[in-house]
């Protein structure tokens, strides 16, 4: 009965043992087959990755792929699927592969020149407007007057889910999102356009802060999620990293911290009285760049925020008089 519904053709399916043979096939045989090759792999999340790579091959959500089971798939559309089924058990990231990821409840585009948003880095954005506080709202609550325009610096801003959005929930904010990687900057642009929020956001190809120095321009928050691994660290990391994820974007020099110093100090140069620093943290970065702000009499107002699983994830300071 739905075969009838979905009059779609058999396939010539490469089995797990790498063999060929005419079949037909229907969706939930290969999502089953999907998700024993994954599990074989070693793939984390295996079922979630399978259900992920169909519902892109397929343009479908999750709900039509289980309603819709028994239905049949094109041979050239199950190639297709289980090409990038092979490519995620060798290791490739299947953000890369669908070329997308949420972020801030934002979709944004994704390629190997830009790092993975993670959920945890959403912490730097609750961070930043926590501290912002009424400053943060386009219209001030106590007069109806619209608020001072804000001023917004986003340093490494890679695919620019951090920028972006800054500039969705500040729409009085006029940003500067920094890279040193022109490609990365490419991407982000793409991601601003996407969200309706370019027209605010001046993309700077540059290392760190570098550009805004020279012309002494204050700001009233920065914000960055720096490269923060330690070169030693790269064999534990997973193979989708450590072989996909751009080098640049994860590695901070022997330690892991050295690029905190310099981020810092620039800050300290470009922020307002009042103004705010929101910084990522590396797993165990916390001590090391609590010093690094504590050393400096310019900052108050010190925070660390752990994420979900209890780890030191943000810490924030103030700029003093």
């Amino acid at each position: 009965m739905n075969a009838g519904r979905n009059s779609e053709s058999s396939l010539n399916q490469e089995t797990a043992r790498g063999s060929a043979s005419p079949q037909t096939l229907e969706i939930r045989t290969a999502l089953k087959e999907a998700i024993s090759r994954l599990r074989a792999a070693g793939v984390p999340s295996d079922t979630l990755a399978a259900e992920v790579l169909l519902m892109h091959t397929l343009g479908r959500d999750r709900t039509w792929i289980y309603t819709h089971a028994e239905d049949l798939v094109e041979s050239s559309v199950a190639d297709r699927f289980f090409s990038l089924v092979g490519r995620r058990a060798a290791g490739e990231p299947t953000q890369y592969l669908t070329g997308k990821q949420e972020f801030w409840g934002l979709e944004f585009e994704v390629t190997p020149a830009v790092l993975i948003p993670r959920p945890e880095t959403e912490h730097v954005i609750e961070v930043a407007l926590e501290r912002l506080g009424p400053r943060g709202i386009k219209i001030r609550m106590d007069t109806g007057a619209p608020s001072p325009k804000l001023r917004v610096a986003d340093v490494g801003t890679g695919s620019g889910c951090i920028a972006v959005a800054l500039a969705y929930e500040l729409p009085h904010a006029d940003l500067f999102a920094t890279d040193i990687s022109e490609a990365a900057l490419e991407i982000a642009r793409h991601n601003a356009l996407r969200h309706g929020v370019a027209e605010r956001i001046d993309f700077l190809h540059a290392d760190l802060l570098q550009p805004l120095l020279r012309g002494q321009q204050s700001f009233d928050l920065i914000v960055s999620n720096p490269p923060y691994i330690s070169r030693r660290e790269a064999p534990s990391l997973q193979r989708e990293v450590v072989d996909h994820e751009p080098g640049i974007a994860l590695f901070g020099g022997p330690r892991g911290i050295e690029i905190y110093e310099r981020l810092i100090e620039e800050a300290r140069i470009l922020l307002r009285s009042g103004g705010f620093l929101v910084l990522e943290l590396g797993h165990d970065s916390a001590k090391p760049v609590r010093a690094m702000l504590e050393k400096q009499f310019c900052w108050t107002k010190l925070s660390v925020t752990n994420d979900l699983a209890g780890i030191p994830r943000v810490i924030a300071a103030e700029r003093a008089e």
